[in-house]
């Protein structure tokens, strides 16, 4: 093919593009418009999905109990320890201050934000395309032999073939240029792309032009869990524009958008900046920078600076900008799970996703890989693969499912993005941490984050009004403004409504995090069991939580790697037993078995008060009930207990209060099966919720969950709705 008619498809090929990405940008002008709305007025903790946030929170060690502290807190001039929140320096973390950087009151970072950056910007080279229809862009290195970049810079195997990968094309801490290390693209060796997703995964010959070793230069780590950017937050591209040495857009790039396969931003890049890493304050890959979205005309062509329609023999840089377009990460490693390989291709493509996994903290059970579900369709012969189309049925997180409801996953997040060789010195002071082994050390540590943040919670609390009546009132007058009373079965109708819709968002089950720290606290600052009023410090029981919750991990861990031929059941079988040796200081009132421990009943903060093991484990699953004749109960300092019920010794007007909470907010879920509580049994909680008036502790737990998960409990706010609710309609 002739070079004009190379130059002139590659020109074709690139306004499409744009056109498409103008045209998205152009469909989602009132969402766009809405989320800045949001940002400006709630911050960007509230522009995204609750769902996006929360795994958000979770990659940043964070959740929604500190991030509302945090938004409560009046905001102070920074201490030495960089923090604006009244925390000593030994207790301030970079989670922390990465999750005030979220949300967007305070700007100061670690100097380690800087090293991270040189080191992840090593595996980020240029790319040049010789010969006809040639030109630059950017790649970067995602395994030990493959470059990624994109489909309109890399478009097949023949211009690939001719086409080079330059690292450390960059200027000196002196201003002089380096040296840079040139290798050659080796399509014949791996190629795969994918025109729609604006991908194409390459091979990069072992030794540069000098000699160089490849692995000198590292990999960026990739995830396809979700959660490492949400809308509002700001990010980072390392660049080659227009072919010149490397540079970077730094932080000044704000993400307007999240679209199912795009991300929409607002940044400094230019033409040459195809393919280019866009990455979090983390310094954790969250796109591959593909296109520019171009200001159009009514008819969506593109227009130039100076208003007129552009043309692509004007050039990239006469095109007017309106934002920025970036493939989400998650999704090109989807698409590229679905490609069928076999032999040494399969290899590499697997080096993708083995590489730097370590386990995230769970609150049941440590991480296994997989590569969601099925293992893909695969051909024998091994040969490069293009790819135009692609879909993925997962949903974006690594994980295994052991049985049905036991679902352990990786968080494949690291304390830098970049992977060196341990022999190869890092081109910083401080040499590049690489990924631990999965085991006990990382099981630790997981647990240690939690208490971590944990104890952050907590100091954070103690700085806080306990329970703001005027405030708390007001927000119970708004929540309620739409319900009206008068017939028993629409209030309970409206009320179940009501609380579902405001649920958000749905903190999974975490005591040690969400409950002992604020959320369950009595006026004094300490905790009290719900059964049988002994209390303790909130460090005692988020301790002791973190004990139980290692030696769960740690068990679990070594189930999953039992060479066993037990299948689900077996596995299901052991994992309760598990639990039920080994509970946490935290009782559900409603008992988890009643409801299958399915979230978001599992981690609803309504039900869940602090209770010692041996009360938790003494009232088992047993329902309610209001024993007449005491002698033939078994007694213990938690209450009364025989095959017919349980009656605490304490806390009855509470418990009362939050399993009516529950009725209403999961009709259905309790009462189906026996021994859950039955209908007839209701007079009991009626009883306990009258004979025992609100206090302000349950004022001040009504409050702190409804700035946790949006939702708050009627019969604490209206106890006089009690006997008006029509509670019939909630059993099966």
């Amino acid at each position: 093919m002739a070079t004009a008619e190379l130059a002139s498809e590659r020109e074709s090929d690139y306004l499409s593009q744009l056109t498409m990405a103008a045209a998205r940008y152009a469909n989602r002008t009132e969402r766009r418009e809405r989320n800045q709305s949001v940002i400006e007025t709630r911050g960007p903790l509230y522009a995204d999905t609750p769902e996006r946030v929360e795994k958000r929170l979770a990659r940043l060690g964070a959740d929604w109990a500190m991030a509302r502290a945090i938004e409560h807190t009046p905001t102070e001039p920074a201490s030495s320890a960089g923090s604006t929140l009244q925390l000593p320096p030994e207790a301030f973390t970079s989670e922390v201050l990465g999750l005030e950087r979220l949300i967007g009151r305070n700007n100061l970072t670690p100097v380690a934000f800087l090293e991270e950056g040189v080191q992840v910007s090593r595996s980020v080279g240029r790319v040049t395309i010789s010969g006809p229809g040639g030109g630059h862009g950017t790649g970067f290195m995602v395994s030990p032999s493959l470059l990624l970049t994109n489909n309109h810079v890399l478009r097949g195997t023949e211009e690939a073939s001719r086409s080079k990968v330059a690292f450390a094309f960059q200027d000196g801490v002196d201003g002089s240029p380096l040296v840079p290390a040139v290798f050659q693209l080796e399509p014949l060796r791996f190629f795969i792309t994918d025109r729609a997703l604006d991908y194409s995964l390459v091979a990069v010959s072992p030794r540069g032009a000098q000699g160089e070793a490849l692995s000198s230069f590292g990999r960026l780590v990739l995830s396809e869990a979700e959660g490492k950017v949400v809308v509002g937050e700001f990010v980072n591209i390392i660049q080659h524009p227009r072919g010149e040495p490397k540079q970077i857009a730094l932080r000044e790039n704000q993400i307007v958008d999240v679209l199912e396969r795009f991300l929409h931003y607002e940044s400094d890049t230019r033409e040459g900046s195809s393919g280019s890493p866009v990455f979090n304050d983390q310094w954790e890959v969250v796109g591959l920078h593909h296109s520019a979205v171009p200001k159009t005309d009514a008819e969506g062509r593109p227009l130039s600076i100076d208003g007129t329609v552009w043309r692509p023999e004007m050039g990239e840089q006469q095109l007017a900008w309106r934002a920025n377009e970036g493939v989400r990460i998650s999704r090109v490693l989807r698409a590229l799970h679905e490609v069928p390989l076999s032999g040494e291709a399969a290899r590499l493509r697997d080096e993708v996703f083995t590489t730097g996994i370590a386990p995230s903290p769970t609150e049941s059970a440590p991480a296994m890989p997989a590569h969601n579900g099925a293992s893909p369709r695969r051909v024998t012969d091994g040969s490069p693969v293009q790819v135009q189309e692609q879909s993925h049925a997962a949903d974006g997180t690594a994980q295994l499912t052991v049985p049905l409801r036991i679902t352990v996953a990786f968080d494949t997040r690291s304390s830098s993005q970049a992977v060196f060789p341990a022999q190869l010195p890092a081109p910083t002071p401080q040499a590049a941490p690489q990924p631990a082994p999965a085991g006990r050390a990382d099981v630790v540590s997981a647990v240690e984050k939690d208490v971590d943040a944990a104890l952050a919670n907590n100091r954070l609390a103690r700085e806080r009004p306990y329970y703001d009546r005027a405030a708390d009132t007001a927000a119970r007058e708004a929540y309620y403004a739409d319900v009206g009373t008068g017939d028993g079965d629409e209030l309970r109708r409206a009320l179940t409504a009501l609380l579902a819709e405001t649920h958000e968002p749905q903190p999974r089950y975490k005591p040690m995090r969400l409950v002992y720290p604020w959320v369950d606290l009595h006026k004094d600052g300490r905790l009290r069991s719900i059964y049988s009023g002994r209390d303790f410090s909130a460090e005692e029981l988020i301790r002791a939580d973190a004990a139980v919750a290692e030696a769960r991990l740690a068990r679990v861990q070594e189930l999953l790697l039992q060479e066993s031929t037990a299948g689900p059941a077996e596995f299901e079988a052991e994992f309760d037993a598990l639990e039920a040796s080994m509970p946490f200081n935290c009782e559900h009132v409603v008992p988890q078995s009643w409801f299958a421990k399915k979230e978001p009943m599992r981690g609803d903060l309504h039900h869940l008060f602090a209770c010692e093991v041996g009360c938790n484990s003494f009232r088992g699953n047993f329902p309610y009930f209001d024993f007449p004749d005491f002698d033939e109960a078994v007694r213990d300092a938690c209450g009364m207990r025989e095959r017919t019920g349980f009656e605490p010794q304490e806390g009855k007007g509470a418990v009362a209060r939050a399993t009516l909470y529950f009725l209403l907010r999961y009709p259905g879920q309790v009462g189906d099966a026996a021994r859950e509580f039955p209908q007839e049994r209701l007079p009991v909680l009626l009883q306990w919720h009258e004979r025992e008036a609100v206090t302000e502790y349950e004022l001040h737990r009504n409050a702190a969950i409804a700035e946790i998960q949006g939702n708050r409990n009627p019969l604490i706010d209206h106890p006089e709705w009690a006997r008006e609710i029509d509670f019939a309609g909630v059993w099966p």
